[in-house]
């Protein structure tokens, strides 16, 4: 038998090249099982809230829960008339939401957490309503702390900047309303609000409007907490102050931290205002760093003369400085749309 051409030979030794792999091209997204990807439904600006079913959710904390985070157009929570019992939260990321009720007396969020209770709540965490987001608003609502005279029970307590309260109500006693940081601006317009000892207190700078002050007790009304960087604290613009009848001595306020400002202007003081009208918080060195002042004070309470004497009574000229664009102007000027 002849024998093959060695180039034959040669080929039949040598091992075979392995075929390229062809790989397939990926099929579109819809045909690995996964869905297209969907528009963004649109925003939800409108939400219900009743107790009997009737809105599209039964609290008010789902309802909040439901709204866009972040949102940068108001969102409008309506309340139907009830007693909602919530320890409410509005987080910082629920922006733009605005809460409106029924009526103020009829639409009640209330709770009755207190200091040294048996879940042991403090001053900061003893509130019914917190509110840390930015641009919130509230009209028609009663804020209530339903624990009584034992202790500081906060109501309402704010952190979130641009905060716009209207025709609410804020029920309590001691502590009840909590404007609670610095750089926080909020405004109340003709609200009600009452309480026993220091019951509106706090850090930020809040401009109380046509509003009802209620002394429940002999005590003090304020006690602000201002900083040495903020030029404004507490001012009451157009108010009254009146009282229970167990009330009958009254300071306008008194400085939670030294550099404390609180200012009423154009607001009429019932009997129960003492001739003093503010007190240093049993340190002669408040006296030298706060700033009390009035313009304009009428009624039984108003008495210029016997004021502290390290208090003031403003010009004329000084009291047009109080106005809404200087009090909230800021690095970002804020003023409260109506």
């Amino acid at each position: 038998m002849k024998s093959l051409p060695l180039l034959v030979a040669g080929s039949l030794l040598l091992p075979c090249a392995p075929a390229l792999a062809q790989v397939p091209t990926p099929p579109p997204a819809d045909k690995l099982g996964m869905p297209p990807a969907r528009p963004t439904p649109p925003q939800v600006l409108f939400i219900k809230v009743a107790q009997d079913g009737s809105g599209d959710y039964k609290t008010i904390q789902e309802a909040v829960q439901a709204s866009r985070d972040l949102s940068q157009v108001m969102v409008t929570i309506q309340i139907k008339n009830g007693i909602y019992h919530e320890k409410l939260v509005v987080p910082s990321h629920k922006t733009h939401v605005k809460l409106v009720g029924e009526s103020a007396a009829g639409t009640v969020i209330s709770w009755g957490d207190h200091t040294g209770d048996a879940a042991g709540h403090n001053t900061y965490s003893s509130h019914t309503v917190l509110v840390q987001a930015n641009d919130f608003t509230a009209e028609d609502i009663t804020f209530e702390n339903a624990a009584g005279p034992v202790g500081q029970a906060v109501a309402l307590h704010v952190e979130g900047d641009r905060a716009i309260f209207r025709h609410c109500r804020m029920l309590g006693n001691q502590d009840t309303l909590f404007p609670a940081v610095e750089n926080s601006r909020q405004y109340y317009q003709d609200c009600y609000i009452e309480g026993t000892t220091d019951f509106i207190f706090g850090t930020a700078t809040a401009v109380f409007e046509g509003c009802e002050i209620r002394s429940k007790r002999n005590s003090y009304i304020a006690a602000a907490a201002t900083t040495e960087r903020e030029a404004y604290g507490f001012v009451f613009k157009n108010c009254r102050l009146t009282a229970d009848t167990a009330a009958h001595k009254v300071y306008l306020a008194r400085p939670w931290r030294p550099h404390s400002r609180t200012v009423y202007l154009n607001c009429t003081l019932g009997a129960h205002i003492l001739p003093a009208g503010w007190d240093n918080w049993r340190d002669a060195a408040n006296e030298k760093t706060a700033y009390y002042a009035e313009y304009n004070s009428t009624g039984p309470g108003a008495n210029p003369g016997a004021r502290a004497k390290w208090s003031h009574q403003l010009t004329a000229k000084e009291a047009k400085q109080y106005t809404l664009q200087n009090i909230f102007g800021g690095a970002a000027g804020w003023l409260p749309q109506p």
